[in-house]
């Protein structure tokens, strides 16, 4: 059984072969022998992790990842035996290449083929090459060896573009003009305190090899690998396209409104702080129009809340996210449901997020990937739906994603497409035109976590916002302050401190029989039956009147 990547759930039977350390799959043995492979991997690349009791086999080789499962524990053992025995023999075979690779180096052109075990290996895999051209050969990733008067080696990667669409987007997106800098200067911080640091010294492979195949939230990091911000205020980064929303709101065509709701962010560098239970966040944005709220409303599982509302729309969601590690990548899986409602309209949207993959998070070639579908419906609405698609793209470093809305029939009323850091690039408006392209980065923005303009706001702490937050608020939590600062020593103690002072907190209502109850945001069940947590109306009253200084506030660091 494997586990499908599009969407990544359920588990459905294939049909694998494992040939000398390839491991090969196709949907059944008939397309098997048809040569109709769904992918391969060598396994001799691969981090192999298991779990006996559900019998399940993860090989993770970096770009590649599959989840496997035995139906039996008899087939679980033949396997995992298997495995084993195939990797180990690639390793073996790597090696002797790699020494005869050595041996013909260090002889160069006095060593003769027949005793030449690297130009045996190549005299099998190609025909003898008197120059070195690659564009002489076609193929997708494939490994050519071209011997001159000495034996060179490289890696040929050709890569053919997920299909005509995408060819055509991205002409689209080239052609489209640079978005300008039409962000006003808000009078905040333009850069941080102090640059991110070097962790290159953290020994992440020991803390994270130890933990293969666990939920990393449970996992204490060091600071050094975290970035100056929490996921409260990671999910307020989805706002920096509320502009998007504003717009929506003023466009007639309920098609093109769908259109517009499409959007993006990226940063993929550093880890966010996991808030504690009670954390707050606010963020008010005069210049954006819009206020927001968010609390950490439980801790097992880690669940973030969050509402925001303007003039335009309201805009809500309740996240909880597993990290699994699998030896080379790592899967953040978001469960929950993003929801935006248009005032003009009445309209209510709601929408999924699919499962982010960072791939070779040990190396720094780290780069991110999306599986699965996003379905953006109207709840007021059956008049159109959005379907998102992210698709693999194998060997290039971005996710690239097409979209459709439909109508009540099934038929396309617009196309869209296009790539993650690029742009989204709309074939079928009117004026067919680029729809959002991403905000300009900020000089030296890598050097800062990779942030954006309105993440290095974020964290900002003035004279006059200070005496107006509760105690509870992210920009008061003193390590997150400290790491923006630059003081990693001071930030990893203080780090322990307020991991500490929740465990004594979580004890202290165990022996009571209590449990921590949310302040500002409150359990439901949604139309759909699922749980929700909604925004309870309170925090910008007690804000206003009597003011948090007035309150009784928890007392989390």
């Amino acid at each position: 059984m494997k586990r499908r990547k599009w969407p990544l759930k359920g588990w459905h039977r294939r049909y694998f072969v494992l040939d000398k350390g390839i491991l090969r799959y196709s949907k059944n043995q008939h397309d098997f022998s048809k040569g109709k492979m769904h992918g391969s991997l060598d396994v001799s690349l691969a981090v192999m992790s298991v779990n006996k009791k559900a019998r399940r086999i993860d090989l993770d080789a970096g770009d590649i990842l599959y989840h496997m499962k035995a139906k039996t524990p008899d087939l679980y053992y033949i396997w995992v035996t298997k495995l084993s025995a195939h990797r180990m023999y690639k390793k073996n075979k790597a090696a002797h290449v790699h020494n005869g690779f050595l041996q013909a180096l260090s002889h160069g052109s006095h060593l003769s083929p027949k005793n030449s075990p690297m130009q045996d290996m190549v005299s099998k895999m190609v025909p003898t090459m008197t120059s070195c051209n690659p564009l002489n050969h076609q193929g997708l990733g494939e490994l050519y060896f071209c011997s001159c008067n000495l034996i060179h080696c490289f890696l040929l990667f050709l890569v053919n573009s997920t299909a005509m669409a995408s060819r055509k987007y991205r002409a689209s997106l080239s052609k489209a003009p640079p978005k300008l800098n039409t962000i006003k200067n808000t009078g905040r911080r333009t850069t941080l305190p102090a640059v991110c640091p070097d962790n290159s010294h953290v020994g992440l492979m020991t803390i994270l090899y130890n933990n293969i195949g666990k939920d990393l939230s449970r996992v204490s990091m060091p600071a050094a690998l975290n970035e100056p911000v929490c996921l409260l205020q990671r999910l307020c980064e989805e706002l920096e396209y509320s502009d998007l929303l504003d717009t929506a709101n003023h466009t007639d065509d309920p098609y093109q409104r769908m259109v517009i709701l499409t959007e993006t962010s990226y940063r993929n560098r550093y880890k966010p702080f996991n808030p504690v239970l009670g954390e707050t966040f606010e963020c008010i944005r005069e210049d954006r129009g819009f206020r927001y709220i968010s609390e950490q409303v439980s801790h097992h599982p880690p669940i973030s809340a969050c509402h925001a509302e303007s003039d335009n729309f309201n805009f809500w969601q309740d996240q909880r996210w597993k990290n699994k590690f699998w030896g080379k990548s790592l899967e953040i899986m978001p469960t929950g449901m993003v929801n935006v409602t248009l005032k003009k309209y009445g309209d209510h949207y709601e929408w999924n997020k699919v499962v982010t993959c960072i791939h070779n998070v040990l190396s720094q070639q780290r780069y991110l990937e999306h599986y699965g579908e996003v379905i953006i419906r109207n709840l007021k609405s059956s008049v159109c739906t959005c379907k998102i698609t992210f698709v693999k793209v194998c060997s290039v470093l971005i996710a690239n994603f097409v979209g459709q809305v439909l109508d009540e029939t099934g038929n396309v009323v617009h196309r869209f497409g296009g790539f993650w850091h690029e742009g989204i690039f709309c074939d079928t408006l009117p004026n067919p035109q680029c729809i959002w392209k991403p905000n300009p980065q900020p000089k030296n923005y890598m050097l800062y976590y990779g942030f954006s303009s309105f993440a290095i706001e974020m964290n900002e702490l003035t004279p006059d916002l200070k005496p107006l937050l509760p105690p509870t608020d992210t920009r008061l939590r003193p390590d997150q302050r400290l790491l923006e600062e630059g003081k990693i020593e001071e930030t990893d103690k203080k780090k322990d401190e307020v991991e500490e002072n929740q465990r004594e907190r979580r004890k202290i209502l165990a022996k009571r029989g209590e449990e921590h109850i949310p302040r500002f945001f409150r359990k439901t069940l949604d139309a759909a039956g699922r749980e929700v947590w909604l925004y309870n109306g309170t925090y910008w009253k007690i804000r206003e009147n009597p003011g948090f200084v007035n309150v009784k506030n928890l007392e989390l660091w």
